[in-house]
């Protein structure tokens, strides 16, 4: 049997703030890294950094040079990137046109 890739899209853009949300597969605190690591594989971006919270991932990751921010909160289930420079909001809005809309 094989297995599908989850169908991740692009929910919202907020260039303002530096955000892009994502809509993606249903996740807990367990099966984060699994879920994601989909998403960038996906994306062909890298993980840098892992932190882990109480209720918040948050990894660092590299696409093409740019670091962004992935974090994930399992009690809502939201997904987001966040960019970590001024410039990255080219990136967001790269990776959301990339990942389209539903």
């Amino acid at each position: 049997m094989t297995r599908s890739t989850p169908d991740f899209t692009c929910r919202e853009l907020d260039l303002e703030q530096g955000l892009l949300l994502i809509d993606g597969p249903q996740f807990d605190f367990d099966d984060f890294p699994g879920i994601v690591e989909q998403l960038l594989q996906q994306l062909d971006a890298t993980v840098i950094e892992r932190e882990c919270n109480a209720d918040l991932h948050l990894w660092l990751v590299d696409f093409e040079g740019c670091r962004l921010m992935l974090k994930g909160e399992h009690y809502s289930g939201a997904l987001w990137l966040e960019g970590m420079a001024g410039d990255a909001a080219d990136t967001l809005q790269f990776l959301a046109t990339w990942l389209g809309r539903r």
